[in-house]
């Protein structure tokens, strides 16, 4: 069946976000924007305070650029055209945050992972910089659908660990790709077909290092509602120790039984 053919779903959104039991201030930020259909989570680094800095400038700018030009795009709009604004706007969100790392002292070195996911009609556009992650959860199975951007996965495609012996290392967080580290960056784009009764999880790697896939998708089987999903995925990292701080956006995709053209989100 083409695309063209599926039908059209609705999204409800939800996104919670923890300090986690070890930090004191919070460098994750997350960002929805019901109305364009838009996800933003990003994981900051940097000295004190500069992750918090970069992953909000991040969110905000994405969320305020990416947002209003999808508000106001047609629905002739293509797929290549929405990774084109995509490209753009986190391009531009790179050389805010890369100019105001290299202006300020106590900015200096800062960056953030960054996540965004633009829900269309049956498909989902997901963007990607970094270790935050993409699940998809489909038929009681979670699926990545994104590829870190790290050491440790690079010597894993390149054989020199295993997924089990990457679990266990002591560089788990060195990434290999950022948002404004440097003045250019390159966002890796995907498009992924959604079906009534998928959920997308967006998550930082507070979330991920601390609990396994199986131990995500057991907490996604036995809580339906997202808000109830949402808070037992954040408790479950913090039970296992909440090392880092924990951030989730969980997007489910509904059919559509209205033959109406367009579609709507869900409000929280």
């Amino acid at each position: 069946m083409s695309a063209a053919a599926l039908p059209l779903l609705r999204f409800e959104f939800f996104c919670a976000t923890d300090t986690g039991r070890s930090r004191n201030n919070n460098e994750d930020s997350v960002a929805v924007d019901e109305t364009a259909l838009l996800a933003v989570l990003a994981d900051g680094m940097g000295g004190y305070n500069a992750g918090e800095v970069a992953s909000g400038m991040a969110t905000s700018f994405i969320k305020a650029e990416l947002g209003r030009w999808l508000t106001e795009a047609t629905a002739q709009a293509t797929d290549a055209d929405v990774r084109r604004a995509m490209d753009i706007c986190v391009e531009n969100a790179n050389r805010a945050i890369f100019n105001a790392a290299n202006s300020n002292p106590q900015y200096a070195g800062m960056g953030t992972t960054l996540l965004l996911a633009v829900m269309r009609e049956s498909r989902v556009l997901v963007g990607h910089v970094g270790d935050s992650r993409v699940y998809r959860w489909r038929d009681d199975e979670l699926v990545q659908i994104t590829r870190d951007h790290s050491l440790l996965q690079e010597q894993i495609d390149a054989g020199l660990l295993s997924p089990e012996q990457a679990a266990m290392s002591q560089h788990r967080n060195l990434v290999t790709r950022a948002v404004g580290v440097e003045d250019t960056v390159l966002l890796e784009t995907h498009l992924h077909e959604m079906r009534g009764g998928d959920t997308l999880l967006l998550c930082s790697d507070g979330l991920s290092d601390m609990l396994s896939d199986p131990q995500m998708a057991q907490l996604l089987l036995d809580h339906d509602a997202l808000p109830e999903a949402a808070q037992a995925l954040v408790d479950a990292a913090n039970d296992a120790g909440g090392r880092d701080n924990i951030s989730v956006i969980l997007v489910r995709a509904h059919a559509n039984s209205s033959s109406a053209r367009g579609w709507w989100p869900f409000r929280r």
